[in-house]
């Protein structure tokens, strides 16, 4: 049997045409680009097309897109921006500034407001999520509305999980009557669903290069002008990037994340179309083979991509082991190998035992119909394996 990889959401296969701008951007390409003789001058035009392409992708102004090595960096640039000690008047200040974060976010998101948080450098708020899986907006809502001082909320914009949905235009509604900022990691939603961060009120967005068919290692944090500009440094050096992010720029992976956008932004409405489709044949032949397969998440508003599927009675892990060589997760990437069920389930109000036997499938650009009937039967198998196997050690 031919692998099969159904983990988009963890990482995405890069583009052969993504692959072939790379490859041209190395090879013709060379200098730095903060250099001012002719060869730094055409590394920086290809990082300038490239910031107007990442923009395009997410409804933002070039000026405002600050290139950085994953979404990961992107978070912490974002929350500990916001924390970092201010100047003048401002780090005079006696009242803490506020991070708002919800329950389900991502481990850079999570971890580095919980680091900022211990470090003194901000007060935590953590808002609470539905059973579907989505922010409890009133709760949200509550919690800002209590909020004296500077203020961050962050949420992202679809669940790497569940795939689940956030109403960011409301969140951000709420946020900006209190005064704060809003800042969505958007990782899992550009290239996938029409993402404009101007029309939905947000002003910073987190996006990686490896989720949307481009280069892994590369992202960017894109903002509004007043976001950039109160945002602080944590990387100190040659002020690139307008002082936010110091090192000279992998171009070569910068023009990949650009030639990326470019091919997202024109392909997503077909490719949700066609991945949708997929994904919901997918988990039919599922539950039509074997019983107690349950669905986490609303799964009227998530990624036309992602199905989070509890099989009642099997741990994940075995089913993952099993069902090779097709490759979903058993949660997010950045937190496999923990010991500990995944927190995005776990919030959401599943126990320990539900959360242990969910599979994460996640589909993408490449995946083609008869791989989809080909995981299927594997899935079914190993599921069925794995449940004969509790049994008889039972």
């Amino acid at each position: 049997m031919n692998e099969i990889y159904l983990d988009y959401n963890a990482s995405a296969p890069c583009d052969p045409r993504v692959v072939e701008a790379v490859a041209k951007a190395m090879t013709d390409g060379f200098g730095n680009a903060s250099s001012a003789h002719r060869f730094g001058r055409r590394q920086a035009a290809a990082v300038s097309e490239a910031r107007e392409q990442v923009a395009n992708l997410v409804g933002g102004q070039s000026g405002g897109v600050i290139f950085t090595a994953g979404a990961t960096e992107a978070n912490n640039l974002a929350l500990g921006g916001f924390a970092a000690p201010g100047v003048g008047a401002e780090s005079q200040s006696r009242v803490m500034p506020t991070l708002v974060a919800s329950a389900v976010e991502h481990a850079s998101v999570g971890r580095t407001a919980e680091a900022l948080a211990a470090a003194g450098g901000c007060n935590l708020q953590i808002a609470p999520v539905t059973p579907g899986g989505l922010v409890d907006l009133e709760a949200m809502a509550g919690i800002v509305q209590a909020v004296e001082g500077k203020l961050l909320v962050s949420v992202m914009a679809a669940n790497s999980e569940t795939g689940v949905l956030n109403p960011i235009a409301e969140i951000a509604d709420v946020v900006h009557e209190a005064d704060g900022l809003f800042h969505c990691d958007a990782t899992q939603m550009v290239g996938r669903l029409p993402f404009d961060m101007s029309a939905l009120g947000c002003d910073l967005v987190s996006l990686s290069g490896h989720k949307i068919c481009g280069p892994t290692g590369v992202g960017a944090l894109v903002g509004t002008r007043e976001a950039v500009a109160s945002t602080r440094s944590t990387v100190w050096g040659g002020g690139h990037e307008r002082g936010l992010r110091s090192g000279s720029l992998n171009v070569a992976g910068i023009v990949g994340l650009g030639v990326a956008a470019e091919i997202a932004a024109d392909e997503q409405a077909a490719e949700a179309a066609r991945v949708g489709i997929l994904r919901d044949r997918l988990v039919t032949a599922l539950k039509g083979e074997l019983a107690d397969v349950v669905q986490s998440g609303d799964v009227e508003r998530r990624l036309p991509n992602t199905a989070n599927l509890r099989f009642c009675g099997t741990d994940a892990d075995a089913v993952l082991v099993n069902m090779d060589p097709v490759a979903a997760s058993a949660g997010s990437a950045c937190s496999t190998g923990a010991i500990e069920p995944s927190p995005v389930l776990t919030a959401m109000g599943l126990s320990r035992e539900a959360a242990f036997e969910s599979v994460r499938f996640s589909l993408g650009r490449f995946t083609t119909e008869s791989e989809i009937a080909a995981a299927a039967e594997r899935v079914v198998t190993a599921v069925r394996y794995v449940r004969r196997m509790t049994t008889e050690a039972a």
